[in-house]
């Protein structure tokens, strides 16, 4: 990354995660192993920390609720456009070339021109993002029951 940026001036977000295979070749990439574990880890944090959040409620609770709705309706959209980005590039290089394009190496100059970021690690990281905003706005509008009731 560093060596590309001396070069090039330039990096692109995720390659470097999308390109190493862990534990062998063809099977899993560094940003899928990131992705189930961000996924995995927010269940985690849910289930150990619930009772901090029992006794939120009136007006915190429904900015904290309008916020997470936010979230999810953005990270909703980043991952519908960094999928459909991913589907015109596979989709025009078959076409201009008719040879499937190296997948792993796709990349798009946004938001940022001297830091693009790689589709795979953009989708996976938006979809992570999606399934937890969305998960803790479903938490966040479960009824509870409040600490004295678990108590006794």
């Amino acid at each position: 990354m560093t060596q590309e940026w001396n070069e090039n001036g330039t990096f692109i977000m995720g390659e470097i995660l999308v390109q190493t295979q862990v534990p062998f070749e063809n099977f899993a990439n560094l940003s899928t192993w990131l992705f189930f574990s961000t996924v995995i880890g927010w269940y985690c944090v849910t289930r150990i920390g619930w009772k901090k959040t029992a006794n939120l409620r009136s007006y915190r609770m429904g900015l904290l609720q309008i916020m997470l709705v936010g979230f999810a309706i953005i990270c909703l959209y980043e991952v519908l456009w960094t999928f459909t980005i991913l589907n015109a590039e596979i989709t025009s290089h078959l076409i201009l070339s008719g040879q499937t394009p190296d997948i792993d190496a796709l990349a798009v100059e946004y938001p940022d021109v001297l830091r693009p970021w790689n589709l795979i690690f953009g989708t996976k990281m938006w979809l992570a993002a999606t399934l937890i905003s969305g998960h803790a706005f479903y938490l966040s509008t479960k009824p509870r029951k409040s600490l004295e009731e678990l108590e006794s």
